[in-house]
């Protein structure tokens, strides 16, 4: 039976790249999590800052953004500091195709469908 997927996480581009390409397994927010499954990853439209786009090898235009492009787990969530998370990813997955949320995306979560 298919994993069911219901939640979709917001990555600024490169970041969504470097998730897909399994170099980025650390995901730094101010919010815990207790998500331990496999979640989408949503290309958000708004770029990361200039230094992630050197260090991924591209510019901003060169990668998809404003859908969804794979799946990643979240396997753990660090407190490394006052609001400093680190989530850990493993075993990112791209999708066959990309594809538009019927959902409206939020600046975290959203469930895509």
């Amino acid at each position: 039976m298919a994993e069911k997927i219901t939640r979709a996480l917001s990555v600024r581009q490169p970041h969504a790249e470097m998730i897909l390409r399994g170099k980025k397994k650390t995901e730094y927010r101010v919010i815990p999590t207790r998500i331990r499954e496999r979640v989408y990853i949503y290309a958000s439209t708004k770029p990361g800052p200039d230094e992630a786009w050197r260090k991924a090898h591209c510019q901003p235009g060169d990668l998809p953004t404003g859908v969804l492009v794979g799946t990643v787990e979240i396997v753990d969530c660090i407190e490394n500091g006052r609001d400093d998370y680190h989530w850990t990813l493993a075993r990112p997955k791209r999708l066959g195709r990309r594809m538009k949320p019927k959902n409206q995306p939020q600046p975290i979560w959203f469930h895509p469908f």
